[in-house]
């Protein structure tokens, strides 16, 4: 399976915070797409990554999304909800998923311009086909705390995948609309974590053989500015030191909505996704920014827009039509 990171190597399948391929990693039949570190590229990215815009790869895109957490081991408390969380990563990542939908959500609105059931290697969908959902309430399905035993201290990616499914059985779910998020605790380091990747995103099966899209992430402070504390500018409340919270977050979010096979959605001649193309940007269009989710702010980086500039394709933050982006 290859993983996708948003920053270390270069993206050859998965989604991370990083900008650049990472290397093959044997763990499913598929590619897992992560997000690598940015200390692996330079400190300032003015420029998107990868060839051309996004191409439709004949798999399917969520297009009725909705967002389950599993917060993984006992590390967490013992409770219902996160009571060992120094950084607070649980409640902002869940006040971001809760805040992404309707009107008063123009960043995930970018990814409905991509669909589903049109030939493969459509690059503009238009009104063909059937298009990326965006959720018109609070997308968050359901949250859960396995304290059942402690999480590996540094768990595999099988490991990774069969908590996924655990989880999907614990809220009675399966199929390409639902994303389970795996929350590791402090301290815990999958493998790869900090070095290789932020986090990624990659599909598994249920018992039942349905298929599970799923998100590896860990605890993104662990990682410090390689995976986006103190990214961009600071305003509107937001906490610098938990930027890469929700930079990470929405990353791995929109490539699940685009790609949730991870690698037979929409991703551009090099395999990039729509979250690859614009990661650790920092300047010019595209830059990573503080936005505006129904009233609440949150740090983003940008994704990338196939009808940008009547076709030309460009990273943006702000999306209320194809004519009214940027």
């Amino acid at each position: 399976m290859r993983i996708r990171t948003l920053a270390l190597a270069a993206l050859a399948g998965g989604a991370c915070l990083a900008l650049a391929a990472a290397p093959a990693q044997a763990a499913a039949a598929h590619s897992a797409h992560q997000l690598a570190p940015r200390s692996s590229h330079a400190a300032a990215k003015p420029a998107v990554t990868g060839s051309g815009n996004l191409a439709y790869g004949g798999g399917p895109v969520v297009t009725s999304p909705t967002v389950y957490i599993v917060y993984w081991g006992s590390q967490w408390g013992t409770g219902t909800t996160p009571t060992s969380d120094p950084s607070g990563e649980a409640a902002l990542q869940l006040s971001f998923f809760q805040h992404a939908y309707g009107s008063g959500d123009t960043y995930f609105t970018s990814q409905t311009q991509y669909c589903q059931g049109v030939a493969t290697g459509t690059t503009q969908c238009g009104t063909s086909g059937t298009h990326v959902g965006h959720p018109s309430a609070n997308p968050v399905g359901g949250t859960w705390l396995d304290s059942s035993a402690k999480a590996p201290s540094r768990p595999s990616n099988s490991q990774l995948a069969a908590e996924a499914v655990k989880a999907a059985s614990h809220f009675g779910v399966s199929g390409d609309n639902v994303q389970i998020i795996v929350d590791s605790p402090h301290g815990v380091v999958p493998s790869g974590f900090k070095t290789q990747y932020c986090a990624w995103h990659d599909v598994t099966t249920t018992s039942t053989g349905a298929n599970l899209p799923y998100t590896n992430m860990p605890y993104i402070t662990d990682a410090g500015a390689s995976c986006g504390s103190g990214f961009v500018a600071a305003t509107n409340g937001v906490n610098s030191t938990d930027e890469g919270i929700t930079i990470v977050g929405g990353h791995e979010y929109a490539e699940t909505l685009t790609d949730p096979e991870a690698g037979n959605g929409w991703l551009d001649s090099t395999g990039y996704e729509t979250g690859d193309k614009c990661a650790w940007i920092s300047s010019g269009q595209g830059a990573s920014t503080v936005i505006s989710l129904n009233g609440s702010y949150y740090a983003v980086q940008s994704l990338w827009s196939n009808n940008y500039g009547g076709g030309a394709g460009n990273c943006v933050t702000y999306y209320a039509s194809s004519t009214n982006q940027h």
